[in-house]
């Protein structure tokens, strides 16, 4: 007689994880539109990324990877960047500071196995790095916050540069292209691109449909806008960043240019249809937008897919451009607001308007049940003055709210 499964042979799984190569020669921040697009569920990131920042460790979740290897090391400590400890804390495995090698020794669409800080193909390990987990992390975390004093120190002396080659477009506004969209008055959206920016734009909707303010895309932000189901009336961006399809139906479009207004690939846009004006700024691209707002009398200027905070700014590995939006935030001052912020202003406001209409229904009640018992003149006299210092009240909260 035969036991079942005697005499079967028993194979266990190889350690770690595996999953699909997908390489992204110049790091994900870098060509983070086109690289994260192919990236799906189960495939393992192939980054070279010094600092992994927090968008990208987002956008590399919500695209499903089970595993990241960087040919760079994730925290340089140049400052406490929350990358790394957004994938750990998800159980993304994060094979760290890998070398240059990683791209002569992988291939695009290898099956790679992720175990103890070693890369298989197969049965051969290919490539060795460092292996993060959460200890890990907080402890390169807690040494790189004292980097934020360099970097610090770095921001005062770019600020003073950056404010001495770009004063006149900072004070007056010059250099700033006209453009046929009128923005005079009106509500401003710009959208600059980012892992979270689509979930930004479905949250504004109420807000978008009530005041129809001009939509700006900047970059990656435009395709965002069209994915939220918009269509953006000036587009911003780089020829290389620019989608040819959304540059052409937009009203205007706006390329960052050299100092004596040379637009590298300006030719090859003109040949797809699309003919922009140069905007001249050493400026990046999302504070261009915010200025180019202002400058044309935007009432109200709405970020969206912006990170304001220091630790974001470094967060992104830009700390160069730190200076550009500390003082392009500077220049625009009240007349700039967070998507957050519209967004809770906006459900203030509906939550008033609800408040005046359940008020209002109130008061029509009692007018008609009083009529209906046969209530004197003195009692319908009250019931007015009552329903009008309560029209009074209800103007002055809904200012305070609304602005």
């Amino acid at each position: 007689m035969r036991w079942p499964g005697r005499g079967a042979r028993t194979t266990e799984a190889p350690p770690g994880v595996s999953g699909t190569a997908r390489m992204g020669r110049s790091g994900a921040r870098n060509n983070a539109p086109a690289y994260l697009r192919r990236l799906g569920p189960g495939d393992v990131a192939v980054i070279d990324q010094v600092d992994l920042d927090r968008s990208t460790a987002t956008a590399l979740l919500e695209a499903g990877v089970v595993g990241v290897v960087n040919a760079a090391p994730s925290i340089s400590g140049r400052y406490p960047n929350l990358g790394p400890e957004i994938l750990v804390e998800a159980g993304v495995v994060l094979v760290d500071d890998c070398g240059p090698s990683v791209f002569r020794d992988l291939s695009d669409g290898a099956t790679v196995r992720l175990h103890d800080g070693a890369v298989h193909v197969g049965e051969r390990e290919v490539l060795r790095g460092f292996a993060q987990d959460r200890d890990t992390v907080a402890e390169l975390l807690d040494e790189a916050r004292g980097g934020m004093a360099a970097q610090l120190e770095a921001f005062s002396g770019n600020t003073s540069e950056f404010l001495g080659r770009e004063r006149g477009l900072l004070v007056d506004g010059l250099g700033v292209p006209a453009i046929a969209t009128t923005m005079r008055d009106r509500h401003v959206v710009v959208v600059a691109g980012g892992a979270g920016t689509l979930a930004e734009i479905r949250s504004l909707a109420g807000y978008l449909r009530e005041n129809k303010p001009v939509l700006v895309g900047v970059g990656e932000g435009a395709g965002a806008l069209r994915e939220a189901g918009h269509t953006p009336t000036v587009v911003l961006g780089t020829v290389a960043e620019l989608d040819p399809a959304l540059a052409r139906r937009a009203t205007d479009v706006v390329v960052p240019a050299d100092s004596d207004g040379h637009i590298a690939g300006l030719a090859r846009l003109q040949d797809l249809g699309v003919d922009p004006v140069a905007f001249a700024s050493s400026a990046n691209p999302e504070d261009m937008a915010l200025l180019l707002a202002h400058a044309h009398g935007a009432a109200l200027v709405v970020a969206v897919g912006f990170d304001a905070s220091l630790g974001g700014f470094l967060d992104r590995g830009r700390s160069g451009s730190i200076p550009s939006t500390f003082l392009t935030r500077l220049r625009l001052g009240p007349i700039l607001v967070d998507a957050p912020a519209a967004r809770a202003l906006h459900r203030t406001r509906g939550s008033a308007t609800v408040l005046a209409l359940l008020l209002a229904s109130v008061l029509l009640a009692a007018v008609i049940v009083a009529i209906a018992l046969g209530a004197g003149p003195a009692a319908l006299q009250l019931l007015e003055n009552v329903g009008r210092a309560l029209g009074e009240w209800l103007s002055t909260v809904y200012r305070s709210v609304v602005g």
